[in-house]
């Protein structure tokens, strides 16, 4: 795409991703990453052709991305996505970094077409005790050398 673009643009090209995508047997979901107005990489939802839970659109865009761009963040890029991004993308997207973030389906949307994080949002605002899934610590008294190790890394890549 040429640098004159507009954001809708690339919206639009994420619209047509998540089309294609029904087409080809996935989920109606894509994400496109733009920097200095050009598109480095885009991902549609895999989960159900991969069999990955985490192959959501936005998660296989930002790994495509750090790919093409040789960096595990994506410091001057934005992210459109057709859809509102669930919390595990929204977690992924803000430990990416991106400067932006455009969706265009909202998450009421997803819901109304079965698609439904809300239960994850409010699973999050529960304390560990009162979670449907079952969360259990573990060896923590052995597990904190590694976190030792890291804060005492003088090389360390931070992130």
């Amino acid at each position: 795409m040429k640098k004159n673009k507009k954001p809708e643009d690339f919206m639009r090209l994420a619209i047509e991703l998540s089309r294609q995508n029904v087409v080809n047997g996935g989920g109606p979901f894509a994400a496109v990453i733009v920097k200095d107005g050009e598109v480095v990489a885009s991902g549609c939802n895999q989960v159900t052709t991969a069999k990955d839970p985490t192959a959501h659109a936005e998660v296989v865009a930002i790994r495509n991305a750090c790919a093409a761009l040789d960096d595990f963040q994506l410091h001057g890029c934005e992210l459109y996505t057709s859809c509102e991004p669930c919390p595990m993308c929204l977690g992924a997207i803000y430990w990416a970094r991106p400067e932006k973030v455009y969706y265009a389906n909202s998450k009421e949307d997803a819901a109304a077409i079965d698609f439904d994080d809300q239960f994850i949002y409010e699973e999050l605002d529960r304390p560990l005790s009162q979670r449907k899934l079952p969360m259990v610590r573990l060896l923590a008294n052995e597990a904190i050398a590694a976190f030792r190790d890291w804060q005492n890394k003088s090389d360390k890549v931070e992130y």
